[in-house]
């Protein structure tokens, strides 16, 4: 078994398991089982994570149904569709989860799922092109970065650029147009650094979300970081695909980050 799915207060996993699905994995599941609102997800263990780098880099064969399997309860749970550009489209965020934390030190990827399609299905189910296109850019320099390897400078660069030519400070300044005249111009830059377009296929989006936390294990961050706290490269980090929460909808949205004692 390669993939834990929680959601609805159903989880194949607990909290006693953070061996095989990491700290965030475990909690996750053990939340769902408490009854709290945990958006749905799923996790793909450290075995898998482990069995990459045994095997040149490759997924055990098992893994592709299993994944499949994870979106479709997540589909059902939240009612949305992934790749949808009908209806309000699910958006996954991509996130390392090792057994002990490793707060910063492996990437993340937010608003997996939009394209050129699904945003104009977010902004028209939101009522609200300036967050579907705020939502999309930020992906494309988000995957660019962590996955294509094209620097985030680039994009903060346009970023700049586009503030100046519209004579304000601050990004929440630019409206829907602006926005989408920004996304031109982040996939353009993709294309012109990458000779090849930013990916519009979700699945495609999503494996390679999935395959850049898994190699992010061995990033030299990483690397540091496990040595300077004795842990074990042997044990792998376990990925969580979790359905997107918006902290960017309007003045009832937030996110944050909440700890206990």
């Amino acid at each position: 078994k390669c993939v834990y799915s929680w959601g609805a207060g159903k989880a194949d996993g607990n909290g006693s398991m953070k061996n095989l699905l990491g700290g965030k994995g475990a909690n996750l599941a053990e939340m769902t089982r408490i009854g709290l609102p945990v958006p749905p997800g799923f996790t793909i263990t450290t075995e898998v994570c482990t069995y990459f780098y045994a095997n040149k880099r490759t997924y055990p064969a098992s893994l592709q149904a299993q994944m499949e399997a994870g979106v479709k309860n997540m589909e059902k749970i939240m009612g949305y569709k992934f790749g949808d550009a009908t209806g309000f489209p699910l958006l996954v965020a991509v996130r390392s989860g090792a057994r002990d934390s490793m707060p910063g030190m492996m990437d993340t990827i937010l608003n997996l799922g939009l394209n050129d399609d699904t945003v104009e299905g977010l902004a028209k189910q939101a009522n609200d092109p300036r967050f579907a296109y705020d939502s999309y850019r930020r992906f494309i320099q988000m995957y660019s970065d962590v996955v294509l390897g094209c620097d985030h400078y680039n994009f903060e660069h346009l970023l700049e650029i586009a503030k100046e030519d519209k004579g304000v400070a601050l990004d929440t300044q630019l409206d829907a147009d602006d926005l989408k005249k920004l996304v031109a111009a982040y996939k353009a830059k993709v294309q012109e650094e990458l000779d090849r377009p930013f990916p519009q296929d979700v699945h495609e989006q999503l494996w390679g979300a999935i395959g850049a936390v898994f190699q992010s294990w061995m990033n030299q961050r990483a690397i540091t970081y496990r040595k300077l706290q004795d842990i074990p490269e042997s044990w792998g980090t376990a990925v969580n695909v979790q359905s997107m929460v918006f902290g960017n909808m309007g003045n009832d949205c937030a996110t944050g980050v909440c700890f206990t004692r």
